[in-house]
């Protein structure tokens, strides 16, 4: 059996659920609205993805820190991890991120590889492909905007498959509503630098043996950016699934 979870801050004020016993492995939250505590669906939803491994490892689920500062990189979000892995947990990590998570996963393999034991990229890859680009683009224009929860359907929306996207609105509209929070600024800033990030060049500083995962059909990303990214670090395989979406 493995012990009950826990919630708490990590250094640099990064938010964690940890749950198992073993080696620790670290997984990064997708896009959220919000840098805070777990609770609730998203609660359920994160001990649901990684309470299969909790029998080998110590899982951490971790977000981006809390109270990020306009401007700050990809790279500056994948530090405060970074701080947050060596000063709590105290060796080297099993790293996994998906989406966003991937991102920020990537790009602390990128600058801290000494931190790094295995890579896994879900749904994500060295940069976001056009369609992803765009649609981000417009959250973050809604956001700014003062329509919040406009742009949290647009989010939800473009996971749907096509056909399912219009008559799903009305519903993801009363969806969206519990996911606005009080201040967007995080969101915002995570948005900013995930649409600047790009870490082709620097795939080979990428040491630990990757696997990367995706879809088909992701919204997100294309087919090529997945393989390049796999083929681009030092050990990496690829897997991609025909037809499968961003979730």
């Amino acid at each position: 059996m493995f012990e009950r979870e826990s919630v708490g801050f990590l250094h640099d004020d990064v938010p964690y659920l940890k749950i198992g016993r073993g080696p620790p492995l670290v997984s990064v939250l997708g896009l959220t609205a919000e840098h805070d505590l777990l609770t609730g669906w998203q609660r359920r939803m994160a001990l649901a993805h990684v309470r299969p491994l909790a029998g080998d490892f110590t899982v951490y689920v971790v977000n981006r820190k809390r109270g990020l500062l306009p401007g700050e990189s990809m790279s500056d979000i994948a530090g405060h991890l970074a701080n947050a892995i060596e000063q709590d947990v105290g060796e080297p990590v099993f790293l996994e991120g998906t989406s966003t998570g991937g991102s920020v996963a990537l790009q602390l393999a990128v600058d801290r590889p000494d931190l790094v034991r295995r890579l896994v990229v879900v749904a994500a890859a060295y940069r976001l492909g056009p369609r992803g680009r765009e649609v981000q683009g417009e959250v973050a224009r809604l956001i700014r905007a003062g329509e919040p929860r406009e742009a949290w359907v647009a989010v939800l929306t473009a996971m749907l498959p096509g056909p399912l996207r219009r008559p799903a609105r009305p519903l993801l509209r009363r969806a969206a509503g519990p996911m606005v929070p009080a201040d967007s600024t995080d969101v915002l800033v995570t948005l900013d630098a995930e649409d600047a990030f790009d870490v082709e060049a620097d795939l080979p500083r990428v040491t630990a043996p990757t696997l990367v995962i995706g879809g088909t059909n992701d919204i997100g990303y294309t087919p090529e950016l997945f393989r390049g990214t796999a083929v681009g670090v030092q050990n990496g395989r690829g897997h991609i699934f025909p037809r499968w979406g961003h979730i």
